[in-house]
């Protein structure tokens, strides 16, 4: 078939390689070239970097598709199928109307509608998580989808779901374009009753406190991301934690820290945390042991930013 392809982060490159192994891609577009988080120097999307290691040579940059230009352009190219996973724009009508436009979701819709998924899963609580192939129309994430694969959320981070989303998620596209071209693809409509939102995550939401349940703080620091990391501060030491896990039998008292050789132990509202792996501010990520190392205390106090 021949395919459009929007795109712009991690999430939509294995979609984008199944594409163009099993079909014939005829543009990518993706949102433009962004600076790094340090620097003014512009890098371009995954998407992007993907297409031009592929060898895809028609590459459109677009924040929006609004354009007359872009949208006679894409017409011109005349698809059989408009392929989108993760662009991060709306879709046109005219747009909508050129080739069935099929997204690729991740999430069991109609739960997570929406711009982060993955994350609002995880710090749901949600023991599955997945991917749907759905009808694009004009409402948010509201069509009919044909295909869903589901997998187990366990102690994956947002990252490494992501990672398997992706992949689960190319597999299903190329089976439903495989029903699409033969005709025998089959629509489900989505069940309102079960619609939720996923929102986009708020760095404020990843902030660590000691009132937090254990609970809590784990499902975010799983759920936390580059864009959003989960921080606190700890012996005066501003931390981004990437990997903790419950402690049993802690007798500290709330908000306080304890280091040994081994670990960094937290008190929160309900029980203890155990610090696994870090990032300190203006450092690399390093286990937990490399970072107590230079803490000389044995006992301190942790709070938010």
């Amino acid at each position: 078939m021949r395919i459009i392809f929007m795109g712009t982060p991690s999430f939509a490159v294995a979609s984008l390689k199944a594409l163009h192994e099993h079909h014939e891609v005829l543009c990518a577009v993706t949102r433009p070239d962004a600076p790094s988080k340090r620097g003014k120097k512009l890098y371009p999307s995954e998407v992007k970097a993907c297409a031009l290691e592929l060898g895809i040579k028609n590459i459109i940059e677009a924040k929006s598709l609004k354009s007359q230009a872009i949208q006679d352009r894409l017409a011109s190219l005349k698809p059989d199928a408009i392929i989108v996973a993760a662009y991060g724009a709306i879709l046109p009508q005219a747009i909508l109307e050129l080739a069935p436009c099929i997204n690729v979701h991740a999430s069991l819709l109609p739960r997570w509608r929406g711009a982060a998924p993955i994350e609002r899963a995880i710090l749901a609580g949600d023991k599955v998580a997945g991917v749907s192939i759905m009808k694009m129309e004009e409402g948010l994430d509201t069509g009919d989808y044909c295909y869903q694969i589901s997998t187990e959320v366990g102690d994956k981070s947002a990252a490494e779901l992501e990672g398997e989303l992706a992949h689960l998620g190319a597999d299903a596209l190329i089976k439903s374009l495989d029903a699409l071209e033969s005709g025998k693809i089959s629509w489900t409509a989505q069940d309102e009753s079960y619609v939720t939102y996923a929102h986009k995550i708020d760095k404020s939401e990843m902030i660590l406190d000691p009132s937090m349940s254990v609970e809590e703080f784990l499902a975010v620091v799983q759920a936390s991301g580059d864009s959003y990391p989960a921080k606190l501060k700890v012996f005066d030491r501003t931390i981004r934690v990437l990997k903790a896990k419950a402690e049993q039998n802690c007798e500290l008292d709330q908000s306080q820290a304890q280091k040994s050789k081994k670990t960094l132990v937290l008190r929160l509202l309900d029980g203890c945390v155990s610090i696994r792996e870090v990032k300190p501010d203006g450092k690399k990520e390093m286990p937990v042991q490399s970072f107590i190392a230079g803490i000389h205390e044995e006992e301190g106090s942790w709070s938010s930013l």
